[in-house]
């Protein structure tokens, strides 16, 4: 027994029903609970609880409606503790309008007030409008989350990509990405024409519509991560003001095809449920037509530590994001499309790329956005040769691709890839993170040899280096070096090139180096 459940019997009762399979929960102990006397049924409550967790887990659809019978059962049963735990586990098993019916006939007879907390709580999750009619003016918090119910099974939505903001004053837009890559985003925003930089700090790029402008607009930037409207600051209580403010209403209004429902977070400071909560009550109290909505909101109110106080930014939540719609399918640490689109940039236009990673093959996907007429991919999983096949399928460029099973020194040529070929060698290879390699310096070195071999002269290798290399390859010209923040470690993004006029000097290849890892990116 765990020190926690230590001298506390219920708690111990539960963690070892927890652990049972369904089948004897319900066959055994479901039977042994109802067959016990009041006193033993109340010492056993923990069954309750257990039915719903593990009914959520492993239990059999067919089942479904047997065991919200018997949890509609306990709802009248003479223990007022029985009765919560049972409230509790309805919204575990799919509880419906029955049960909503149920709950709601318990909240007008119960004279217990923690009974009706619970009740509440339980309708919080399961409730829909015959909640909102009942909770209306009594239970705010209750209210809320009905009516955002209402809102999301009657009127989903959506956020409008094509509505134009003609009174645009006043509006600061935040583009956050990987630390690093700010210039990048910088100089793709000034292209918009529509856009202009106001502020620049580490993962942040700050811009301010010059003319009227949509969200369309706005994501045709393809090398930020997020954008957020930046709605203001607070150093104190002021949070629910700002988010429910005239700026925050005609900005929901602007973009949103019916009710507007949003998402609450605290960003990088835990979940804060009791937070939360507390100022999605605050925020509906202020202005009941945006609702807070955890589940499937369209919108996120983004709470980050700034300063001495907080910033609020409200960000659409776009899924899938449309700039790369075409990802249908992805493989283990997969290149972040982002990061692959300012690699693409970085690399300049190109005729003929190659990526000897290119695990879903997204860089190579960005190139072709931009120009690039032939493609070759090369990895050694075959999920990876996959998902880079239907990805480029689903991006529809006019380019032309073939993606090569096979390791990318293992005769290139053969696929196509031969030397003095080659205008650009792209990739993100495996930086030994995730996916362990066992020579990662002898991986690079090679690399660097089959890109000097492969490129012609004026050729350029763009890729994820994390390695600080001060002589690559005799042939190869460190143009840039960016410092890019890559999850938590620290990556440089190398742009070299292969002088025109010169020849190449290859590596020797008298030792062979261990096989490369799989690409999962």
């Amino acid at each position: 027994m765990s020190a926690a459940n230590e001298g506390n019997p219920a708690k111990e009762l539960y963690r070892r029903m927890r652990a049972l399979p369904w089948e004897r929960l319900w066959a055994d102990e479901v039977r042994r609970f109802d067959c016990g006397t009041p006193e033993e049924r109340v010492r056993a409550v923990g069954v309750v609880r257990a039915v719903g967790v593990v009914f959520s887990e492993s239990g059999p659809p067919e089942l479904a409606s047997d065991v919200r019978r018997w949890l509609r059962g306990l709802l009248a049963d003479p223990s007022e503790k029985i009765r919560r735990y049972a409230m509790a586990a309805l919204p575990k098993v799919g509880a419906g309008r029955e049960e909503e019916s149920d709950l709601l006939a318990l909240l007008e007879s119960s004279a217990i007030g923690r009974e009706k907390k619970f009740l509440a709580g339980a309708l919080e999750k399961i409730g829909g409008a015959q909640t909102l009619v009942a909770a209306q003016g009594i239970l705010p918090q209750t209210e809320l989350k009905a009516r955002a119910a209402v809102a999301r099974s009657e009127f989903p939505g959506a956020v409008r990509m094509d509505r134009v903001l003609e009174d645009f004053g006043g509006v600061t837009i935040r583009l956050r990405g990987r630390a690093g890559l700010e210039e990048i985003v910088r100089a793709e925003v000034s292209e918009l024409g529509n856009f202009r930089v106001v502020g620049c700090r580490s993962g942040l790029v700050e811009i301010a519509p010059s003319a009227p402008f949509s969200l369309g607009d706005l994501f045709r930037a393809r090398c930020f991560g997020t954008a957020g409207f930046f709605l203001g600051t607070s150093g104190g209580d002021g949070l629910a003001e700002i988010i429910a403010s005239p700026a925050a209403r005609r900005l929901f209004g602007m973009f949103t095809e019916g009710i507007p429902r949003y998402r609450l977070d605290f960003v990088s400071d835990g979940h804060r449920r009791g937070a939360v909560r507390t100022l999605a009550n605050q925020v509906y109290a202020l202005n009941p037509e945006i609702l807070n909505d955890p589940r499937s909101a369209l919108w996120a109110v983004d709470i980050r530590a700034e300063g001495g106080g907080q910033s609020v930014e409200l960000r659409p939540r776009l899924s899938p994001d449309p700039r790369f719609a075409y990802r249908v399918l992805a493989v283990p640490a997969a290149s972040h499309p982002p990061l692959a689109a300012a690699m693409a940039r970085i690399a300049g236009r190109a005729d003929v790329a190659w990526d000897p990673f290119c695990g879903s093959g997204v860089e190579l996907v960005e190139c072709a956005l931009l120009g690039a007429r032939i493609l070759h991919g090369t990895d050694l999983s075959p999920d990876a040769i996959a998902a880079a096949g239907a990805n480029f399928a689903a991006a529809g460029t006019s380019a032309r691709a073939a993606f090569h099973l096979r390791d990318f020194r293992d005769r290139p040529e053969s696929v196509g890839i031969r030397p003095d070929s080659v205008d650009l060698v792209i990739t993100n290879p495996p930086l030994g993170m995730r996916v362990p390699v066992p020579n990662l310096r002898g991986l690079i070195a090679d690399l660097f040899s089959a890109a000097a071999t492969a490129l012609r002269p004026g050729g350029r290798l763009v890729f994820a280096n994390p390695l600080l290399v001060e002589r690559p390859h005799p042939a190869l010209r460190l143009i840039s070096r960016k410092n890019v923040d890559m999850s938590g470690f620290e990556c440089r993004i190398e742009c070299y090139e292969k002088p025109a006029g010169r020849g190449f000097v290859r590596l020797s290849d008298a030792v062979r180096r261990p096989a490369r890892p799989a690409r999962t990116g």
